[in-house]
């Protein structure tokens, strides 16, 4: 029989499995779809933003301490925060996606080294030019750390949708950073029509491909860093990268995320599922939970939709990692109800429609629908109206959980790894316990 059941296949469900797979438990994830990673810049935000501020945190280890008592951060503390991402990094980094905060790589959080002792959030670039506090990126996003002010040239790819180097060289020199835009000829690399930001990774695998645009970025940049569209390979991203270095005198050479299907989040992904195959959990998508049966305070198996009939799924323990409210895993209805969609838990969302949203849209306050979720104790384990846990075999993890705005606060990938890090262990622990030494 499995030991844990993860429900959700984002970055919470995928790391969650993998630290229980880790702790010896037999794991399995089910999931209605592939999960938000596909949206998202692959970068890791711990906290950019404090509920209401609008000036980005340049601490996010020291921001902790300020956020709601009941907040996800809070229930854990920095070091236990520290301790997952840690534990993220050394994964995705030995599995060849190396992943860098602003002190660079260093796995063990040495002291003195800014960037991990003291939390040290980089400014990144987005997909239009406006920096982006982020913790952890990928080792070619974080070149873009705007606390270097060497000059930048923005290097498009004419012909490519939803990357506008002009705009986002503009809007760089508006912030006080050098910076000018280029171009190269699309159709030197590819004669396609259709040209996406996937489409192109896969392109830029193939060698032939790498040395055309090392050459060409060689020829359009000076004595400058370079940033090009988050598209360097899907499969041989380190290899392009290091050809690209290579062409450009060993100039810095990152990228930046374009608008979606997100390549770095891809890439991370495929590392996650590849991980997982490698320990022997199945991640199996195209199972969208729907229900449940539990016997008393234990659930018994949750119900998947198939395309013929409903499946049951029996383990030890669940995890719940369904995402919010713009994930899915929680649902706002005509009649001012909001619910979450598997096991029907509490959600501390307001019960009225006219209290979802606030009169203006870019509120620095955020939208209370939107901070709703499902409140949960130190355990991770979800509670009733009573503050006691609902069941005592699942637990939930991600931007399911209440008491946080995780987009408006840059805080989304953050939470994931944390929370899923600090649940799976619990699930380990329990599981480890005799039946009746579990509460």
């Amino acid at each position: 029989m499995l030991d844990l059941l993860v429900i959700g296949a984002g970055l919470t469900g995928l790391f969650a499995a993998y630290t229980a797979a880790r702790s010896g438990l037999r794991v399995r994830v089910i999931a209605k779809g592939m999960g938000t990673t596909h949206w998202q810049a692959g970068t890791i935000d711990l906290l950019g933003y404090l509920p209401g501020e609008q000036r980005p945190v340049a601490n996010w280890a020291e921001a902790v301490p300020e956020l709601p008592a009941a907040h996800p951060y809070r229930l854990l503390g920095a070091d236990a925060i520290r301790t997952a991402v840690v534990e993220f990094q050394r994964l995705v980094s030995g599995a060849g996606l190396p992943y860098e905060s602003a002190a660079g790589s260093d796995l063990a959080g040495t002291p003195g080294r800014s960037g991990w002792r003291d939390g040290g959030n980089s400014l990144l670039i987005s997909p239009v030019g406006a920096p982006r506090p982020v913790y952890l990126a990928p080792a070619a996003q974080q070149q873009a750390n705007l606390a270097d002010v060497r000059p930048m040239v923005i290097v498009g790819l004419s012909g490519m949708t939803d990357f506008y180097p002009a705009l986002i060289a503009e809007n760089l020199r508006r912030q006080g950073h050098r910076a000018r835009s280029a171009s190269v000829p699309l159709d030197k690399l590819t004669t396609r029509r259709d040209k996406s930001p996937l489409q192109l990774a896969r392109l830029l695998d193939q060698p032939a491909a790498q040395a055309r645009l090392a050459e060409m970025v060689a020829d359009a940049a000076a004595d400058e860093r370079v940033g090009l569209p988050a598209v360097l390979g899907l499969r041989s991203h380190a290899r392009i990268c290091a050809r690209l270095q290579e062409a450009t005198a060993s100039r810095a050479v990152f990228e930046i995320p374009t608008l979606p299907p997100s390549v770095p989040g891809m890439r991370l992904d495929t590392t996650l599922r590849e991980l997982l195959a490698g320990l022997g959990v199945r991640v199996e998508t195209g199972m969208e939970a729907r229900g449940f049966r539990a016997d008393g305070r234990r659930i018994q198996w949750v119900e998947s939709e198939t395309g013929s009939r409903p499946l049951r799924h029996s383990a030890r323990s669940y995890l719940l990692a369904t995402g919010g409210i713009l994930g899915g895993g929680i649902l706002g209805e005509r009649s001012g109800r909001v619910r979450e969609v598997v096991f029907a838990l509490p959600v501390t969302a307001p019960g009225a429609r006219s209290q979802w949203l606030r009169p203006l849209f870019l509120d620095s306050r955020g939208h209370p629908v939107f901070q709703g979720g499902v409140a949960v104790d130190a355990r991770f384990q979800p509670l009733d109206e009573s503050g006691a846990p609902v069941y005592d075999n699942l637990w939930a993890a991600g931007a399911v959980l209440a008491h946080t705005d995780p987009i408006r606060e840059r805080s989304r990938e953050g939470i994931s790894i944390a929370t899923a890090y600090a649940a799976a262990k619990a699930v380990a622990r329990a599981v480890s316990q005799p039946p009746a030494a579990v509460n």
